[in-house]
């Protein structure tokens, strides 16, 4: 009998999950072009207060990764985290938000307000996106490396996968097509490759029920991947 891998152990928890998110409105709308602009909007926004909270969760790996490579690496990706968030979304937001962008919805910041860095900071952390970064914050800092690392993949490898996936077509609005490449390219290709031989590494000597804890932590923070993109897709807002 062939015994699975912990990386595939993991994805086999999450496989549904990821199929759901393959066929979601806001998925399918970024690859034919029709998603709406404030639907995207309203993830940019989030995106940016996720990944400051992703990049802290990324330290705390650093901090208890194995190796110092595995402490150098994921230190890189936390330092690249806060860089997408002050670099890309704000490209993003100064296009959605610019006087040029001559979209539906994004005529907003004509007058030159509210556009790139400063839009990106706008906005209150909504339900979901706390909901996920306290989650991911508690994992990483309450459990052990391996826990912790399972908690965090879903971000790395389901939006490789993702990307992969909608660059085959990519997108006929050159926005969307812009944020398929940027997940979609060799580059994050590689370094979700170098997480996934780390995770198999550890996952070969985790006692069982350690090994359990992490596949819960990887398929639950799978779910919030997809209502990540769900609460942009109904614009989510605090009830009260």
């Amino acid at each position: 009998m062939t015994t699975l891998s912990f990386s595939q152990q993991l994805w086999d928890s999450a496989e549904d999950t990821y199929r759901a998110i393959l066929d979601h409105p806001f998925l399918r709308g970024l690859g034919d072009g029709t998603l709406p602009r404030e639907a995207f909007r309203h993830f940019v926004v989030q995106d940016s207060h996720y990944l400051r909270d992703y990049a802290r969760a990324l330290a705390v790996c650093a901090a208890k990764a194995p190796t110092e490579q595995d402490v150098r690496a994921f230190a890189d990706d936390a330092v690249g985290a806060l860089a997408a968030e002050q670099g890309m979304h704000a490209e993003f937001m100064a296009d959605l938000d610019g006087a040029g962008a001559g979209d539906a919805g994004a005529g907003d910041g004509a007058d030159g307000a509210g556009t790139g860095e400063a839009a990106v900071g706008d906005g209150e952390v909504l339900p979901t996106t706390r909901a996920y970064t306290s989650y991911l914050l508690a994992t990483v800092y309450g459990g052990s490396f391996a826990e912790g690392l399972a908690a965090v993949l879903p971000c790395y490898w389901i939006y490789a996968r993702v990307g992969a996936e909608l660059l085959r077509t990519s997108s006929p609005d050159p926005l969307y097509a812009r944020w398929i490449a940027s997940y979609g390219d060799e580059a994050f290709q590689g370094v979700v490759r170098r997480v996934l031989e780390l995770t198999d590494r550890i996952g070969a000597e985790l006692a069982p029920a350690e090994r359990a804890r992490a596949v819960r932590h990887f398929a639950l923070t799978s779910r919030y991947e997809w209502m990540f993109w769900d609460a942009a897709w109904r614009g989510e807002t605090w009830p009260v």
